[in-house]
């Protein structure tokens, strides 16, 4: 996998944007989502690069006051691969854990065989199923990872929502 993996910047909206057209038929985000995601704190945006060129992202969501995070979604450019999900979804969970989480969540659609593989080669478990999940009709399979973390982070309570005992 000779890819670049880093956060996402406002000028990589265009070619998220294009991506999320090549690579999904529905449930898309828009350029206003990805704009309000590459600003917030609860969401992270990591992006590969081959030879400057877009390759592929994922979504992490990051809810305040939960101990788990989100991986909302993870594309990668026809013709990319190479280890590129993978290698997608290792920088997500490793963005996850820095944030203290200690599972990644995500679901994936029923029928996204080699989405699925991927999931389950890297340690995800399904422990939920979605009826009519997606916009088309399709169901979701819900999965969840336990992340690794060090001994020295239990012992560091989750930041409390502002407003909560």
């Amino acid at each position: 996998m000779n890819a670049d993996i880093r956060p996402a910047r406002a000028s990589d909206i265009g070619a998220l944007v294009a991506l999320e057209n090549a690579v999904f038929e529905t449930d898309r985000m828009s350029r206003n989502a990805f704009r309000r995601m590459i600003v917030s704190k609860s969401a992270s945006i990591l992006i590969a690069e081959r030879d400057g060129l877009l390759a592929g992202h994922c979504v992490v969501l990051l809810r305040a006051g939960s101990n788990k995070a989100r991986l909302y979604s993870l594309a990668v450019a026809p013709n990319s691969g190479g280890g590129l999900g993978r290698a997608l979804l290792e920088a997500a969970e490793n963005a996850a854990a820095a944030k203290r989480r200690k599972a990644m969540r995500l679901e994936v659609r029923e029928d996204n065989l080699r989405a699925i593989d991927l999931y389950e080669k890297n340690g995800y478990r399904q422990i939920g199923h979605k009826p009519a999940y997606y916009a088309d009709g399709a169901d979701a399979l819900r999965y969840e990872k336990p992340l690794v973390r060090s001994a020295s982070d239990d012992d560091q309570p989750l930041p409390k929502k502002a407003g909560t005992g």
